[in-house]
């Protein structure tokens, strides 16, 4: 495993880490015991880092990182997150009183008594506007209950207001070669600032694996079958902001990226690591297979300048303008 510091925390996590939306639920059928077998599994293979949120499986999958981790706290970083359980558009959710609550209900189910990143999830952009918030989270801090904060943003606007904000630590972006846009000022501003970089949806919800056929059919609960076109949350966050027939087409034209590599899935989280920007990857799982295809990333070849320079081309001329959403 290597390792990469989160910004200037001091804090050095696993490249290759996991985030756990899909054993808490929204992905299809999920099993605790595979879950956990998962998580041990990764967590021996070197992975010391697994981010989570309150609402994800209503915060199951907090409590099954609390079984993962037990006693072993002090080696293994979870950065969790919050406000999505409320309105996201109103203050009032964001006020000392909610946050901290969220907050000690979170601390409850992962059983610690310190949360080590704690981040806004995906919030309104006019709250990170105000930056209120910020100043809640800094009191948390001094109270103990947190160790660093971040936020998890949906627009490169909106990283860029964060980053305004010198006790942000981290910033959560969906990047991955579908989606760029993060490479023209975001990514190099944090880097420049020293903010720590999440990398979610690296895979962009599957596409990047080659694996689907245009006529795949994804179960009633999973996101991919009920949030296509951002009917119950940001389009983005499904897909990477492409339909699925049109992400299909697309991945077809990237099969090339596998060739010398040991596959199409860990050649496209090759090539987010080869930013040396980027703080690590967080893509999901629901099995110990998952864990290891995600884990060949470490040892897959990097891209040549030129093939690089090909996979700008191929999102700036075949895949920018098909993005849904803001981003």
């Amino acid at each position: 495993m290597n390792y990469r510091e989160l910004g200037n925390t001091g804090i050095k996590i696993s490249e290759v880490s996991f985030g756990t939306w899909a054993i808490g639920g929204s992905w299809g059928k999920t099993s605790d015991e595979e879950a956990l077998k998962s998580l041990n599994y990764a967590i021996g293979q070197g992975v010391n880092f697994f981010d989570t949120a309150d609402v994800y499986g209503d915060g199951h999958s907090e409590e099954l990182l609390a079984k993962a981790t037990k006693g072993r706290e002090d080696q293994i970083h979870i950065a969790t997150k919050f406000c999505r359980q409320g309105d996201i558009f109103d203050p009032k959710n964001y006020s000392y009183e909610k946050v901290s609550a969220y907050c000690e209900d979170s601390l409850r189910r992962l059983k610690r008594e310190a949360i080590d990143l704690y981040q806004i999830h995906c919030p309104a952009t006019e709250i990170l506007r105000d930056g209120s918030v910020f100043e809640v989270l800094d009191r948390l801090k001094q109270e103990g209950k947190i160790k660093q904060y971040g936020v998890s943003v949906e627009t490169v606007e909106e990283g860029l207001i964060c980053l305004e904000n010198p006790n942000v630590k981290s910033l959560q972006i969906i990047f991955n070669i579908f989606r760029q846009k993060p490479l023209e000022n975001l990514i190099p501003e944090a880097y420049q600032k020293g903010v720590g970089l999440l990398v979610r949806l690296p895979l962009a919800s599957g596409l990047l694996t080659g694996k689907f056929a245009n006529n795949h059919q994804f179960e009633a609960d999973d996101h991919r079958c009920f949030n296509e076109n951002g009917e119950a949350f940001n389009v983005g966050e499904t897909f990477a902001g492409l339909g699925f027939q049109k992400g299909v087409e697309l991945a077809d034209q990237l099969k090339w990226i596998s060739e010398g590599r040991n596959s199409m899935a860990s050649a496209a989280l090759r090539w987010i690591l080869d930013h040396k920007e980027i703080t690590c990857i967080i893509p999901g799982f629901k099995n110990v297979k998952q864990v290891e295809d995600n884990l060949l990333a470490l040892e897959t070849k990097s891209f040549s300048e030129e093939e690089k320079h090909n996979l700008q081309n191929f999102y700036q001329e075949k895949v920018q303008s098909y993005i849904r959403g803001p981003y």
